[in-house]
């Protein structure tokens, strides 16, 4: 088994100093195989920003899985939004925007859907999803396949005002043929735990896992939240956890099994 750590939306420069202390504490008492970051790090982009993310990233356990989100990309410096969008990405956080990680049992790859046309929305392109097949590709079919965006292949009903990741169609056929099995996305500052079959009728069931905002003080309809995932070959354990008073303490929890045709939520009797 396997324990990934989920989390989202730091926005540093825009943070709650108590909450980022007990997410800390929260994710080292748990001792993760792998933390994934799906974007958002910063506010707005600034050096002092990716300075404090870095700081903070520190803390936390090795390996890790780091993509950029669209906050992450200068808003108000236009050259360096059009010339160079993630410099200060690449240069605080992680040189490789597509960062890889792969053991026995899992495989971990992050795709960078930030772009320097868009504000707010995001895109993923024919080429990234033909280099993550590829990534994937060599590896045996234990191994659980899991893809970290920043922007959501599915909108929670909460969310309706926002939109999916540009593309997201075309990106779920292809992820389903080479048999993704779970991606984890950010940005609505919500979270969710869906399998894709209820997007994308016609492709294999993947699990499409958002995490709410870890530390932001922007919080939109719940607190701050981060999720747990306890993989095993053929099941998935989701644990939310949320802030309470002082603290993160365990919410939810979602429980999914795999079959031929992918995932399936399985439904547990109430305690």
């Amino acid at each position: 088994m396997r324990t990934i750590a989920h989390i989202s939306d730091l926005h540093f420069g825009r943070t709650d100093p108590e909450v980022l202390e007990g997410l800390k504490r929260a994710i080292q008492r748990a001792h993760p195989d792998v933390v994934v970051v799906s974007g958002d790090l910063t506010q707005r982009a600034r050096k002092q920003e990716f300075a404090q993310a870095r700081d903070f990233l520190n803390t936390l356990p090795q390996p890790q899985i780091v993509v950029p989100g669209n906050h992450d990309v200068p808003l108000y410096n236009v050259l360096k939004r059009w010339l160079t969008p993630l410099s200060n990405f690449r240069r605080y956080i992680a040189k490789d925007p597509a960062p890889f990680y792969a053991d026995r049992e899992i495989a971990v790859l992050g795709l960078n859907t930030a772009r320097a046309l868009t504000f707010k929305n995001g895109r993923i392109n024919h080429t990234q999803v033909a280099k993550a097949c590829a990534r994937f590709e060599p590896l045996t079919d234990r191994a659980v396949r899991i893809v970290a965006t920043h922007h959501p292949f599915a909108v929670p009903e909460t969310g309706t005002k926002h939109t999916t990741v540009g593309r997201a169609k075309m990106a779920m056929r292809a992820l389903a043929d080479c048999r993704v099995d779970i991606v984890l996305s950010g940005h609505l500052h919500l979270s969710q735990a869906i399998t894709s079959d209820m997007v994308y009728a016609d492709h294999r069931a993947a699990l499409l896992i958002q995490a709410g905002t870890a530390s932001s003080s922007r919080r939109r309809l719940e607190a701050n939240a981060f999720n747990f995932l306890k993989i095993d070959r053929d099941c998935v354990v989701v644990e939310r956890h949320g802030w309470e008073t002082h603290g993160f303490a365990a919410v939810a929890r979602e429980v999914f099994r795999r079959d031929s045709g992918g995932w399936t939520k399985v439904h547990l009797d109430p305690d």
